[in-house]
């Protein structure tokens, strides 16, 4: 069996331990006189493996303890050295500070139980108030060591769990940092689609049909949309500059947009949608409401509208674009139809982010969203996007 390679600093102690109680053998200090072995040579014995245990003190503190005791007890039968004493003291101290948890509880509860024994024993015995000494010095060579240990222990311990606290706290912090900064992004990914996707599909749509198409007059009225939607698509990347700015900024944050901007959209998607044969109409079935709607489901319903138009100039043949507005007491449902199926002529490419988009505002706030083909009551196939959003603002989800 291989021993556990000592610590350096058990290294220097036992070498300390070792060369101090030579010196005081050389000079002649002991700690008693008349024992059982009167020769002086013979403390060396429990000196030397006193030393020895020192180098098992941190890696094996259980067993450093136990053959310590052993040899403390032969060192009363020799004329004795204060060098050994001291390095039991410190094997008594290591038992607790490195031995396991048990060890660390049972320790100075035994040490203390050894030093009342003691005391009452040498009482009994000599019948002398001197005896009390012996326990006392029993309980500071035994007891003393223990119970430093365990102090020292558990103020390790705490220091740990203050540490090991601090690290979770720090990495709970670094995580919420994290997640602030993914949801930022995802909603400045939706605020960035949805004002300009509508402008640049537009602009996709005419600038194919002016080059597909040699004709002045079409050519003439595509760029003229063209140029429209461009001067709009700046200023909404202005404005969402200027979401972006704080308060010390150059610029002011713009106010949201709302409901009541629906029929500019409706306006301009006719402008946009007039040459693809499209018509738009709105159905505000609104009840009136004391309060107005929160904030942010102003602006997500504004915001599914404006995607859903945008999606049909892109995708929809030629046919009616319905948006139908409906508010009860518990929700506001946004609905907004459109014809299916195969669209002749030039057409914007899509990526699907924005149904992505549109699914994440509604899911914020606690809504039902649906977005697909169904079949109407006359059992036409129709492109339907529906989303129910609560009239009551609630805390957005995580």
């Amino acid at each position: 069996m291989t021993l556990p390679r000592p610590h350096r600093d058990d290294v220097f102690i036992a070498a300390g331990g070792l060369i101090g109680g030579l010196l005081l053998w050389a000079v002649g200090l002991h700690t008693q006189g008349g024992r059982l072995f009167p020769a002086h040579w013979v403390a060396l014995v429990p000196l030397a493996v006193m030393a020895g245990l020192e180098l098992l003190r941190r890696t094996m503190p259980r067993t450093a303890l136990v053959a310590g005791t052993l040899a403390i007890v032969a060192d009363q039968f020799t004329t004795g050295s204060v060098a050994t004493v001291l390095m039991f003291t410190d094997i008594v101290y290591a038992a607790v500070v490195y031995g396991t948890p048990a060890s660390a509880r049972r320790i100075p509860v035994t040490t203390g139980l050894i030093s009342v024994a003691a005391t009452i024993g040498y009482v009994a015995w000599y019948r002398d108030p001197e005896a009390l000494l012996v326990g006392m010095v029993v309980g500071l060579v035994s007891f003393a060591p223990a119970t430093t240990g365990a102090l020292v222990r558990a103020h390790r311990q705490a220091a740990e769990t203050a540490t090991l606290r601090a690290q979770q706290t720090a990495l709970l912090a670094e995580m919420d940092r994290t997640q602030a900064v993914t949801a930022e992004r995802a909603r400045m990914a939706r605020e960035l689609h949805d004002m300009v996707a509508n402008h640049l599909s537009a602009i996709a749509i005419h600038s194919t049909a002016a080059l597909s198409i040699d004709d002045e007059a079409t050519t003439r009225q595509a760029l003229n949309v063209i140029r429209e939607n461009s001067v709009e698509g700046l200023a909404e990347m202005r404005r969402l500059i200027g979401l972006l700015r704080d308060s010390s900024g150059d610029a002011e944050p713009a106010a949201s947009p709302t409901l009541a901007g629906v029929d500019a959209l409706l306006a301009q998607a006719m402008a946009n949608g007039a040459s693809s044969g499209l018509t738009f109409t709105l159905d505000d079935a609104r009840r009136p409401r004391q309060e107005p709607l929160p904030a942010p489901v102003e602006l997500a319903a504004y915001r599914i509208v404006q995607e859903s138009l945008t999606n049909a100039l892109k995708h929809a043949p030629a046919g009616p674009v319905t948006v139908t507005l409906g508010q009860d007491d518990r929700a506001l449902t946004v609905r907004v139809t459109s014809t299916f199926g195969d669209r002749p002529g030039p057409r914007a490419p899509g990526s699907g982010a924005g149904l992505v988009g549109m699914r994440e505002r509604v899911a914020l706030l606690g809504g039902v969203f649906e977005a697909g083909p169904v079949t109407a009551a006359d059992g036409v196939k129709i492109w339907q996007v529906r989303a129910e959003l609560p009239a009551e603002e609630r805390t957005p989800k995580p």
